[in-house]
């Protein structure tokens, strides 16, 4: 019997951002792996940092590049979550050390024409949604813990 050496993940670090609109609502991402057209799950903005960048700033460019909203890297405030994420995407494992940051928003109609080819080929939707909805959802959205974050940052969703 032979083994595969297992791949070792590539490190990568991302900003990420919690976008709250005023009905106490999320806004998430609905895609797939195009390795995996089959299993389909919910993320927040946000992606991998450019060289140079802080996680605040990849927040900042990559809410701008995937909703059209400009939000200055000192509007982000602080970090309010942190994780290591383990996924594999198109066949590559990644560890991915990622911050999160809340902005809050009266309303907004997300534009998606700042896309890159990668996302547009994987990201198939978007939708708002509220702490309850999330806590009573059988589909797969990330962070797992996005609801008690939500929660402990004084997002009640109704």
């Amino acid at each position: 019997m032979s083994t595969q050496p297992q791949q070792q993940p590539r490190l990568r670090r991302a900003g990420r951002v919690l976008l709250v609109d005023a009905r106490e609502r999320v806004l998430l991402f609905h895609g797939t792996d195009p390795h995996r057209p089959h299993e389909s799950y919910w993320f927040t903005p946000g992606g991998g940092l450019d060289v140079g960048e802080t996680t605040a700033q990849a927040a900042a460019r990559e809410l701008f590049e995937e909703t059209g909203l400009a939000v200055p890297v000192d509007g982000l405030g602080p970090v309010v979550h942190s994780q290591t994420a383990h996924f594999t995407f198109a066949g590559v494992a990644y560890q991915q050390e990622q911050d999160f940051f809340l902005v809050r928003v009266d309303s907004w109609s997300v534009d998606t024409s700042g896309f890159d080819e990668v996302e547009q080929a994987a990201v198939d939707g978007h939708r708002w949604w509220s702490v309850p909805e999330l806590s009573q959802t059988d589909e797969m959205y990330y962070p797992v813990e996005l609801p008690s974050v939500l929660t402990a940052q004084g997002v009640a969703g109704c």
